[in-house]
């Protein structure tokens, strides 16, 4: 699985232009091959009673005394495994319509294999080193693709950001691994046990190991990448920003539950919480969002805080969790690259403002996306539906006010997404005199409709009757009692009636009414969410001012203390030197009359000391 994408992305790399005019079916063909291979793993594993459904696949010595370099074929990694490869190679097929005019078609093909073999590594590995490679790799790959047109300013410092600001959460991920060693003398998965009680060590791995998951997964406080990442090709928000990598912080999490736990621990706590506001956090700024990306890059930050929350709550969340996640892959990968389509044949347009009425001018794009559309706020019978509703229905139970936060979240859901669809599809024309809007080659579309399909029926097949809880259980084990699923629970009818006036508001404000061409002013709650929660001023204020004077001050003791030190030192025995030289005139007839001066001066000294 592993090694498919990795050789694609080195031979696209290493022989460079000459690949040119095959590389990008290169790319396809080495993901559809990682697919192929997984397909067979979950295969062999689904054939195997459930106490074998743990393989570890020893590699070699890694780090003698320390870790072995393996891999660890379990359900969890494999489910993970089909999602990376499945709706991987659905968005190289994509990509190949997406990039067709690109003359670094070939290189973007590369780095779409290096993440996809990166991504793979993370959640195959059977210990925390092995797993931060992967971390790393997958960082290095978004800060590639996110900055693969760096022609534009934009493009390169939005890289630049998410390079940093992950750089925060590895910081974290790093010090939980070396806690981990320190305290318990491994870093494979297998060999820690859950604990059976908290104490400080353990809730400070676990806080540790959040920071790092809060960085990867653009959850807060370390979510201020994401919106702009998505200067990057629309191919790579979806499938690096919405399907794979910034679910990994949700991976890590549930790999590390040993970690948080027992229940009610405060590292749980903590990871509910962060997930708790993020949903909503992602939600308010998908609401103000007029570019349609950065209005799905809410909605990312929105829905994985969904999952942040499941995967807080313990094994009973952890199939939702999982589930939302899987599920998610599909719909929001839908939604991103029907949002790619509608850019495609609007001359790259992303402003929803300038859209209206293409539904009738295309019409797949249209359908695919408006079935993502329903998937995500959790039309009843869809994917999100069943999965959503899980994670509502459990965290109410567990922690109430979490889990009615976690409603009102899918109440402003229906109103962000309702908003984007009427703006898009619905209503008058706003075209700019140059737009001609068509329907995307086939290339494109047969992505669309697989993905819308799983985007119909996956929810429903995993959550009903527990199929994906029972399969999780032997990596992540099981709740004490099995939920069951309740179409008319007072909190799932409570959750569809907030989207349905959601959906409602948004018909009134987009639907009805005229959509002004220009943005308008807005209350001080639109600028609040335009500018994604003032994010980026907490953390110029908190951490970048307070940085440059720290920067500052270290410079100038530099400068006036140590230097000052050592450059007056030498100073102070140069300027010495330079006037004891005088004293040395070369000629000897002076030294030799110093000498008897010298002589004389010293024997006057000796006869008075002995008259004394």
């Amino acid at each position: 699985m592993i090694a498919f994408p990795l050789v694609g992305a080195t031979i696209l790399l290493v022989f460079n232009r000459y690949t040119n005019r095959w590389g990008h079916l290169l790319g396809v063909a080495m993901s559809l091959a990682s697919f192929v291979v997984a397909v067979l793993a979950f295969v062999e594993l689904l054939g195997l009673p459930e106490a074998q459904r743990r393989q570890a696949v020893h590699l070699w010595e890694f780090i003698p005394g320390m870790v072995d370099m393996g891999l660890l074929i379990d359900p969890l990694s494999i489910a993970f495994a089909l999602l990376i490869t499945g709706v991987g190679s659905l968005i190289h097929i994509y990509s190949i319509g997406y990039m067709s005019h690109d003359p670094d078609r070939r290189r973007f093909f590369a780095y779409l294999n290096l993440f996809v073999a990166a991504m793979l590594l993370l959640v195959l590995a059977d210990n925390y080193v092995g797993l931060f490679i992967g971390w790393e790799g997958v960082g290095l790959a978004s800060y590639l693709l996110i900055g693969f047109w760096q022609f534009k300013p934009s493009a390169a410092v939005a890289a630049k950001k998410a390079f940093v600001v992950n750089r925060v959460g590895d910081f974290g991920l790093l010090v939980g691994m070396f806690l981990i060693w320190t305290t318990f003398g491994t870093l494979a998965f297998a060999e820690l046990k859950p604990i059976t009680a908290e104490n400080p060590t353990t809730l400070a791995i676990g806080l540790l190991l959040l920071l790092g998951a809060c960085g990867k997964s653009a959850q807060l406080p370390l979510q201020s990448w994401l919106l702009d990442a998505m200067e990057g090709p629309t191919p790579v928000s979806a499938l690096i920003h919405a399907a794979t990598m910034v679910t990994a912080g949700v991976y890590l999490v549930v790999r590390s539950g040993a970690f948080f736990f027992p229940e009610g621990s405060g590292a749980a706590l903590a990871v509910a919480v962060v997930g708790a506001a993020t949903l909503l956090a992602g939600a308010i700024i998908g609401c103000a969002k007029d570019d349609i990306k950065k209005g799905l890059a809410g909605s990312t930050m929105s829905q994985i805080g969904y999952m942040m929350l499941g995967a807080g709550l313990g094994p009973v969340g952890y199939a939702f969790a999982i589930g939302h996640l899987i599920t998610h892959g599909f719909f929001k990968a839908d939604l991103f690259l029907g949002a790619g389509s509608v850019m495609h044949g609007m001359n790259d347009e992303v402003n929803m403002r300038k859209y209206g009425g293409l539904r009738t001018y295309m019409p797949v794009t249209f359908a695919t996306f408006f079935i993502g559309y329903l998937a995500i706020i959790g039309f009843p019978l869809l994917s999100g539906y069943f999965t959503k509703e899980g994670i509502i229905e459990t965290a109410v139970h567990a922690q109430p006010i979490l889990g009615w936060l976690a409603v009102a979240g899918a109440g402003i859901t229906g109103f962000y997404m309702s908003r984007m669809v009427f703006m898009t599809f619905f209503g008058e024309k706003r075209w700019e005199k140059d737009a001609h809007p068509h329907e995307s080659p086939t290339v494109m579309t047969v992505p669309l409709i697989v993905l819308s399909i799983g985007s119909i029926f996956l929810g429903g097949y995993l959550i009903l009757s527990n199929r994906l809880m029972d399969w999780l259980a032997p990596a992540v084990g099981a709740p004490a009692a099995r939920p069951e699923f309740h179409f008319t629970s007072t909190t799932g009818l409570a959750t569809l009636a907030l989207v349905a006036v959601g959906a409602a508001f948004a018909w009134y404000k987009y639907g009805r009414a005229e959509v002004p061409a220009v943005q308008p002013r807005g209350s001080f709650l639109t600028t609040f969410a335009r500018r994604d929660l003032y994010g980026d001023a907490i953390n110029e204020s908190l951490i970048m001012r307070p940085g440059q004077w720290l920067t500052r001050l270290a410079v100038f003791f530099d400068n006036r203390g140590i230097d000052g030190v050592v450059n007056g030192l030498a100073a102070g025995i140069g300027g010495s030197s330079g006037r004891l030289r005088r004293l040395q005139t070369g000629f000897a007839r002076t030294y030799a009359l110093s000498i008897l001066f010298g002589a004389a001066i010293l024997t006057g000294a000796l006869l008075l000391v002995g008259n004394i």
